[in-house]
């Protein structure tokens, strides 16, 4: 084993998948003040949108232009369906060598919401009154719905992929495709955050679908080296872009994303 390999990638970007067929009923359902969203079936078959489609597609010809450096050869998703779909889609777009596979890992999966899954903010009050006091007291960081996650529980899986990052691809160019929640408990756990700055962060707005976060290996950094954050939450430029930019709200109670 070479012991000057960096302890961690070269590159990690992380991509929150493109606008899903859920994202789309669910904005429905809030618009007509639904307490439902129009879903069926399992979450994680839930596809993207045309619009989700293309915006995978234009993702994966803006890195192909090498507007973003070298292109990954490590790819890794949630299982999902609307995240695989977009690192496939971006990889046929020219953004990864065809041969790169997409490995799936289930610890990048959506934050499961239990009981609360396809429920409108309005539908929790109205059919899960205690859990929407529970969650304004404890707030969305700890606040677990039966049968679901709190962010804590998400982190503890996400803590446990990144030691897989380290041990298996130090000094790659490693690329994520998975959900809104994931994309900020990554932050937390990378730049060593606490509660409050980032639920600071996730206030200041959400995480475009397709939008890239990059952080960078610098020997510099600590005593070993550390990955540090080079961009968040940005997308395919206007020149580069021909669909529109969309997100998701991450609800006051319960959000697919």
């Amino acid at each position: 084993m070479n012991d000057d390999r960096p302890p961690w990638p070269s590159h990690l970007w992380i991509v929150r998948h493109g606008q899903s067929a859920g994202n789309v009923a669910r904005d429905a359902a809030h618009d007509a003040a639904l307490d439902r969203i129009a879903l069926e079936g399992r979450d994680v078959d839930v596809p993207l949108s045309d619009l989700g489609v293309e915006q995978a597609k234009a993702l994966g010809r803006w890195f192909a232009s090498g507007a973003m450096g070298p292109l990954p050869d490590v790819i890794l998703s949630s299982p999902y369906r609307r995240a695989v779909q977009t690192a496939k889609l971006f990889r046929g777009a020219g953004g990864a060598a065809m041969h790169e596979p997409v490995c799936s890992d289930e610890r990048l999966r959506e934050k499961e919401f239990g009981i609360l899954d396809g429920l409108t903010t309005g539908g929790v009050a109205k059919l899960e009154p205690q859990q929407a006091a529970f969650r304004q007291t404890l707030g969305k960081f700890y606040h677990r719905p039966p049968g679901g996650e709190s962010w804590c529980d998400v982190i503890f899986r996400l803590r446990a992929l990144m030691d897989t990052v380290s041990l298996h691809y130090p000094g790659q160019r490693v690329m994520i495709f998975a959900h809104q929640v994931v994309v900020l408990c990554l932050r937390y756990i990378i730049e060593n955050m606490d509660e409050a700055q980032i639920l600071n962060i996730d206030s200041e707005g959400d995480v475009a679908n397709c939008s890239v976060t990059e952080y960078r290996f610098d020997p510099q950094a600590g005593r070993q080296g550390n990955l540090v954050l080079q961009r968040y939450n940005v997308v395919v430029p206007d020149d580069v872009q021909v669909v529109p930019v969309t997100d998701a709200p991450d609800l006051p109670a319960v959000a697919r994303g």
